[in-house]
């Protein structure tokens, strides 16, 4: 039973950690968003010469990737929420896991003293019968 339960709690840390692999990945999709968004902010630009009507586009183009990477800053943060989450989650579990990994080493060696303890019984049975058998073969004689 504990070696089910054992086994169930190695299968929850993998689950965790492979959701928690799910955010990290996101959270690097994000960077590189982030990053390339601030670039393009930087070296957005128009026509020296360009009118008016081309400069307020490109203020609401650069708004919009300014409101675009705040946005991306709360998804990141949310994420990053998340991620320790599943790490604090993973530790429980790893916590719990070590426990009954404990108890399983504890009874493997319970049963293994268990079985020496039967072997030197059947030992010094034999020992015994051994012994008996050859003061009947002296005495018979």
């Amino acid at each position: 039973m504990i070696e089910k339960i054992y086994k169930l709690k190695q299968q929850q840390i993998n689950q965790q950690v492979l959701l928690k692999q799910q955010l990290v990945s996101k959270i690097d999709y994000i960077n590189k968003e982030l990053s390339q968004t601030n670039h393009d902010l930087n070296s957005a630009s128009v026509n020296v010469m360009g009118a008016i009507s081309d400069f307020r586009v490109l203020q609401i183009h650069k708004d919009t990737m300014k409101e675009h990477m705040i946005q991306l800053g709360r998804k990141k943060l949310h994420y990053l929420q998340q991620v320790e989450h599943y790490n604090n989650i993973i530790i429980d579990l790893n916590k719990e896991s070590e426990q009954f990994n404990y108890i399983l080493q504890e009874q493997k060696k319970e049963k293994l003293k268990q079985i020496i303890k039967q072997e030197e019984l059947t030992s010094a049975e034999y020992m015994q019968v051994k012994h008996i058998q050859k003061k009947k073969g002296t005495n018979a004689s």
